[in-house]
């Protein structure tokens, strides 16, 4: 604390990222990180992108990345929006749509940045709880609100909805903008995109950072009738002009282009996914159904903090949240490639 911070600076509770060791680990399973690297055809695009150009700003519209995601979807470009990762975006919707009389709604068990963003944009917020089988019931969200937001699938639990149930949802709130934050729906949950062409109050925002193996690189989209974007646009060209830089755009468009790259590696993880829940039940673990590229798990018997540590202890680096009480006894596993996940199952027969 400082006498020369602001107020808002004062009352801020800002989020803590996922730990991003220093240490030499066995296996890194606490991120949610792709475990396959970017496709060559990505790596050489940014070595091309590499040049002389540098010295020139960026394309300020992304025009190029935004044709190449328009053709991949089939949605107009002027209904997409492209910024420095999902996270950056989102902070935009909150401060584009959220603060409202009303309180937006989101699930108790969610992405614990959400009340981050309402906390430095004061905004108002309603946490929903999710269901007996952490469910998140949409039913419960048809109350007046400022705006609805939730992850699909959601985090940490990865348990995804139905497009039916989303669409019903956004079908009935017609009086503030649904979004859906679909960072981890490459992964066996249904995207939402093909909504935005038929309801003006959907915004829909996807990362490169998990399924297309760009963590690194920080980009993210964004899906909405075209009023929305336009906000979108406002907020960015009031706050920074040139956020994707172009390195970033050169590696998103031949990461969108690379689709038999991005299947296999999709298919590889789910294939480990599936793997690693065969083997954890065998060990006594329940783990929650998964859409997304990690698992949320306990153990029938053994504590979650002291598997936690013993597996810190053996080189491995899993995710362990205190709060909300009901989940502390959880953890939440990146699924990594099928020898990691042997090794991991190894390491932690010798724990449990």
């Amino acid at each position: 604390m400082s006498k020369y911070w602001s107020a808002v600076v004062n009352n801020l509770t800002p989020y803590i990222p996922g730990e991003q060791p220093k240490e030499n680990l066995s296996l890194k399973l606490n991120t949610n990180e792709n475990p396959y690297g970017p496709s060559q055809k990505v790596l050489d695009s940014i070595a091309v992108a590499s040049n002389d150009q540098l010295r020139l700003y960026p394309d300020p519209e992304s025009n190029l990345l935004k044709s190449t995601i328009s053709n991949y979807y089939n949605i107009p470009m002027k209904s997409i929006f492209v910024g420095n990762g999902s996270d950056e975006i989102l902070a935009f919707i909150f401060q584009g749509f959220f603060k409202n009389k009303l309180p937006i709604l989101f699930p108790d068990i969610t992405y614990s940045f959400y009340p981050a963003y309402c906390s430095l944009y004061d905004i108002k917020y309603t946490r929903i709880p999710l269901d007996e089988e952490f469910n998140i019931d949409l039913e419960n969200f048809l109350i007046p609100n400022g705006g609805i937001i939730f992850p699909n699938p959601n985090a940490p639990t990865g348990i995804p909805k139905n497009l039916v149930d989303i669409e019903n949802l956004v079908k009935i709130n017609q009086d503030s903008v649904v979004v859906i934050d679909e960072a981890y729906v490459d992964f066996g949950t249904e995207s939402a995109v093909e909504l935005v062409n038929q309801y003006k109050n959907l915004l829909i925002t996807q990362s490169f950072s998990k399924s297309r193996s760009l963590a690194g690189m920080r980009l993210g989209c964004a899906f909405g009738d075209k009023d929305l974007i336009e906000a979108l646009n406002r907020i960015k060209n009031s706050f920074n002009s040139y956020p994707v830089d172009r390195l970033a755009q050169a590696a998103g468009i031949e990461a969108i282009k690379d689709e038999n790259y991005f299947n296999e590696t999709g298919d590889k993880i789910i294939q480990a996914r599936i793997f690693l829940e065969k083997e954890l039940l065998l060990m006594g673990f329940e783990t929650l159904p998964s859409g997304a590229n990690f698992i949320f798990t306990k153990h029938k018997s053994k504590d979650a903090v002291i598997i936690f540590k013993k597996l810190r202890e053996s080189g491995v680096i899993v995710r362990h949240f205190n709060e909300p009480e009901r989940i502390s006894q959880y953890l939440r596993i990146t699924i990594g490639t099928q020898d990691e996940m042997k090794e991991f199952i190894s390491i932690l027969k010798t724990i449990i």
